[in-house]
């Protein structure tokens, strides 16, 4: 037999209300505030009635209302450089299981590295009145969120520090990493190493490449300037990069890279490369433990950041009031093959 029930047309963007439910059940709009809010002073029967409404018309409570009187949202955002990055998915997930904890939604976005966008992210995200933020910046510049600050607004800043304001911050410790990695190669015999880095205006490009130097000055090492190159990771600027250090009569034996996309691309120039190089990689890569030798790498921990940043947004809107203050974590190196190839014997 055909179902002849007539069911209501889908209103999208045009949600069922308190005030319908009360209409559809025959009772008060507080009798419905009740029972969605599971207040006492309700009979069965019309509890069931009001129940029924809500499960016909598809009714759900409306808890931004709900928060926004009592001054709070329960709700964090986060701004990425990219989601598509894998370095950013488990520093994402870290902050989402804090923040679930902690009974709050996240909204996250991503900035392309880019500062104009990064900061219509924020505003918008203030916008819609979260209560903290966490920002992997892209910009050097951050005072056009003192307003927001002073207003309540928690703020917290990962992987790269705040530009002009003071605020909590979560590092790892990008020079530390780079300068250990080097000297890693150089205790393998290496001299003539390479370091390709990402654009010198992002903190943590310009961190590692400090660390490369210091590793080179630490071991009394002089770094020709071919020898370094920094600008954007798409595979063809990294790729010329690889091509022009190992060309000429004295190329190097072995190269840093200074984050997980440029690493990457080295690694595909260097499988097609005539004879060894030694590669050492900031950031980890997906099957680097895979590949014929694995690839030596820098680790960060991500989650761990994630993690940190967050708890530190929440000890904020706890009420905490101390000082801002800067974390760095540590990173660790993991040897897998590609940093411990010996340079070629000099003829």
């Amino acid at each position: 037999m055909a179902d002849n029930t007539r069911r209501p047309e889908p209103r999208y963007g045009n949600r069922p209300t308190m005030k319908d439910v009360a209409a559809r059940a025959g009772v008060g709009l507080k009798t419905v505030s009740r029972v969605v809010n599971g207040e006492p002073g309700v009979t069965p029967d019309t509890e069931r009635r009001v129940q029924e409404s809500i499960d016909a018309l598809g009714f759900r409570r409306n808890d931004s209302a709900r928060v926004l009187r009592k001054g709070r949202t329960a709700s964090i955002g986060l701004v990425l450089e990219d989601l598509a990055d894998p370095f950013y998915g488990p520093l994402n997930r870290a902050v989402e299981e804090v923040a679930r904890a902690h009974g709050a939604l996240l909204i996250n976005g991503s900035s392309a590295e880019d500062p104009e966008r990064e900061q219509e992210l924020v505003l918008a995200l203030c916008a819609r009145r979260v209560d903290g933020l966490i920002v992997i910046p892209a910009g050097h510049d951050h005072r056009y969120l003192e307003p927001e600050i002073q207003a309540g607004v928690a703020t917290v800043f990962v992987d790269r520090p705040a530009g002009r304001i003071d605020a909590d911050a979560v590092l790892s410790d990008s020079f530390g990493g780079a300068r250990s990695g080097v000297a890693h190669l150089i205790a393998h015999g290496h001299r003539r190493i390479g370091f390709i880095g990402d654009q010198p205006r992002i903190h943590t490009a310009s961190e590692r490449l400090r660390g490369y130097r210091t590793a080179m000055a630490d071991a009394g090492l002089a770094i020709h300037d071919d020898w370094v190159s920094l600008g954007t990771t798409v595979p063809k600027r990294v790729h010329d990069a690889v091509v022009a250090m190992l060309a000429g009569p004295e190329p190097v034996t072995a190269i840093f890279t200074g984050n997980n996309r440029v690493t990457v691309t080295v690694v595909r120039v260097l499988a097609a490369h005539d004879r060894p190089v030694a590669l050492v990689g900031f950031d980890d890569i997906e099957l680097a433990d895979l590949l014929d030798p694995g690839v030596t790498v820098i680790a960060q921990d991500a989650a761990t950041l994630g993690r940190t940043a967050a708890e530190r947004l929440f000890h904020r809107l706890d009420g905490a009031a101390d000082a801002p203050s800067q974390v760095v974590l540590p990173t660790r190196l993991i040897a897998r093959g590609s940093g411990e190839i010996p340079p070629p014997a000099e003829k």
